[in-house]
């Protein structure tokens, strides 16, 4: 029997394996392709029924373009890559030249990579060319402290570079109601290396955040389009995606305007931008773009029969587009069981598809709800532990 690396046709090799990648496995999965997942440790995707799961020491660096090439090596004919990992876009994005011999894959040029990674790039870029975003100050120093009072309250702040999210080295995003709270909050989030932006909050509830997630391929070509809602967020207001929907009602405004941006950014194949429809002002403003990977929430396109990381492995091997596969019924996507829908905000008739549960695929379910719930939480209860004592000591 054939394994994933000599088949006789293109494998489809994924770069993270977490309920992002479980779901971009899922849809590659329909072509019955060969699939192989890659992450630094055992996650969900690597469970799935539909994938060889292959391990590599990081992500970052020259370490992580090695690991690759020699795992290109084993494959009868160029793969083709499909990145979920912000680490592995830049890592891809500087070694290009070298992964290319080995790899099928698609990116803008990295100084647009690195452009679009930026929050305050991306926000300067934005403003330059017309689009709607939120009013905005960047902070890089303490100094710059003094700009905040410049905004009106409530306001967001946010790393300039969201790879210091996902290292732990600085907070996500938080909402600040107050200048001094925005004062008080930039200055721990400057304690650590990277800028940060704040910018106004965008009125209206998590229902108001919407996307659009493509693949452009050669010629500027549009090769796959979906737009979709936020229903939840997790934590709300300024976290992931819990659960979200088709949004077809907003792609006639959407649509457009993504396509115009990712023109004029050069923006090469995989993305996505964030809209918000802000109440105040009746209009959508663009909050931020995510490049060269796929999103989070990737798999609700699939879901509504917009297969993208289907669409683009078959672009990059001069295929014919997938055909659609229309659900009958509205449908939704959640990450997890613990995530529930508000009151009237999805249809009688909706099908909601669990992030990791499927009952033709159910190890990704059991590895993450049965063992890495549990052990998260046995993790938790021992850093209670270890540092009661330390904060009974403190206070005597």
């Amino acid at each position: 029997m054939a394994s994933a690396y000599d088949s006789g046709q293109s494998a489809g090799v994924i770069v993270g394996a977490e309920l992002n990648g479980l779901g971009v496995a899922r849809s590659l999965a329909q072509d019955r392709l060969p699939v192989v997942a890659v992450d630094t440790r055992t996650r969900a995707a690597t469970w799935c029924r539909h994938v060889h799961a292959h391990q590599v020491k990081s992500f970052v660096g020259k370490i992580f373009v090695d690991e690759m090439i020699e795992l290109g090596k084993r494959f009868d004919r160029p793969p083709v890559l499909i990145l979920t990992d912000e680490d592995a876009v830049h890592a891809v994005s500087e070694n290009r030249a070298a992964l290319s011999h080995w790899y099928r894959f698609r990116l803008p040029a990295d100084d647009t990579v690195k452009m679009l990674s930026s929050k305050a790039r991306f926000h300067e870029f934005a403003q330059r060319h017309g689009f709607p975003v939120p009013r905005s100050i960047v902070l890089d120093k303490l100094a710059d402290i003094e700009q905040l009072s410049q905004l009106r309250y409530p306001c967001v702040l946010k790393p300039d570079d969201k790879r210091n999210v996902l290292r732990g080295e600085k907070e996500r995003a938080v909402r600040v109601d107050t200048l001094q709270r925005a004062r008080d909050h930039a200055v721990a989030m400057l304690a650590s290396p990277g800028g940060i932006i704040a910018q106004e909050w965008i009125e209206g509830p998590d229902s108001n955040i919407h996307f659009t997630l493509f693949y452009r391929g050669a010629d500027g070509n549009m090769v796959s389009m979906f737009t979709g809602r936020k229903v939840l967020s997790s934590p709300p207001g300024v976290g992931n995606t819990a659960i979200c929907v088709a949004a077809p009602e907003a792609r006639g405004t959407l649509e457009p305007l993504t396509r115009r941006f990712a023109e004029l950014a050069g923006f090469d194949g995989m993305g996505s931008i964030e809209y918000k429809w802000d109440d105040n002002y009746n209009e959508f403003v663009m909050v931020e773009p995510t490049v060269g990977r796929t999103d989070w929430q990737e798999e609700i396109a699939t879901l509504c029969g917009v297969n993208i990381p289907l669409a683009a492995y078959r672009h990059e091997l001069g295929l014919p587009p997938p055909a659609e596969r229309l659900s009958r019924l509205p449908v939704a996507w959640r990450a997890t069981f613990s995530d529930r829908p508000p009151p009237q905000l999805l249809s009688e008739r909706t099908k909601i598809f669990d992030g990791y549960f499927r009952w033709s695929d159910p190890l990704p379910a059991l590895q993450h709800y049965l063992v890495m719930n549990p052990l998260r939480r046995m993790k938790r209860s021992w850093k209670k532990a270890i540092r009661a004592p330390e904060s009974r000591q403190a206070k005597a």
